[in-house]
């Protein structure tokens, strides 16, 4: 069996643990529920090692996970790649001096936070979630990271939702990895 077919057979597992649960967090909204894919040890596991692998040669300094499903991942990508973690959650979660930024969502408009202190100018940073759908969240971490004097070097989702063109949103130019496109 060959590296495509390996790497087919895992997406389609991990796809097979990814469900939709229509009409949340309000009407008209498909929600892609990563839970199954926590509760099994295999495809946990896979997964981390999936999201890591194509940033394992890039000198990663931090990993900036967003609030709150980019954490579930997040902790253990930085891990593998021998990073630290940031946190970039809702206003008022932080308890230090925080920066933040504000963007639009699929059903709204949503701000972000990070510590002023998160990471020292230079730093090298791989921007996570869980899913990339308008790209707004992740465009608003770039902002934030930017902001600090860190660089985004990478972006990493295990979902994107391609009609709504989120990673065009991202800064020009850098790695954008996505495990599964739906």
């Amino acid at each position: 069996m060959g590296m495509d077919q390996v790497k087919q057979q895992i997406i389609a597992l991990l796809k097979e643990n990814i469900r939709n649960i229509p009409d949340f967090p309000q009407p008209g909204i498909q929600f892609k529920d990563i839970t199954p894919l926590l509760q099994n040890p295999d495809t946990l596991e896979l997964t981390s090692r999936v999201l890591a692998r194509p940033f394992r040669k890039k000198n990663i300094d931090y990993v900036v996970g967003l609030e709150s499903r980019g954490f579930l991942f997040g902790t253990n990508l930085a891990q593998d790649l021998h990073a630290g973690f940031i946190p970039i959650r809702k206003p008022g979660k932080l308890p230090a001096e925080t920066l933040s930024a504000t963007y639009a969502l699929e059903y709204g408009n949503d701000t972000v936070e990070i510590h002023k202190d998160a990471f020292s100018e230079g730093a090298r940073v791989l921007v996570h979630d869980d899913l990339i759908a308008t790209g707004g969240s992740a465009a608003a971490a770039t902002e934030l990271v930017e902001e600090l004097g860190g660089k985004v070097v990478g972006y990493s989702f295990i979902i994107a939702l391609e009609t709504l063109r989120g990673t065009d949103l991202l800064a020009p130019g850098v790695p954008v990895k996505v495990l599964l496109s739906l």
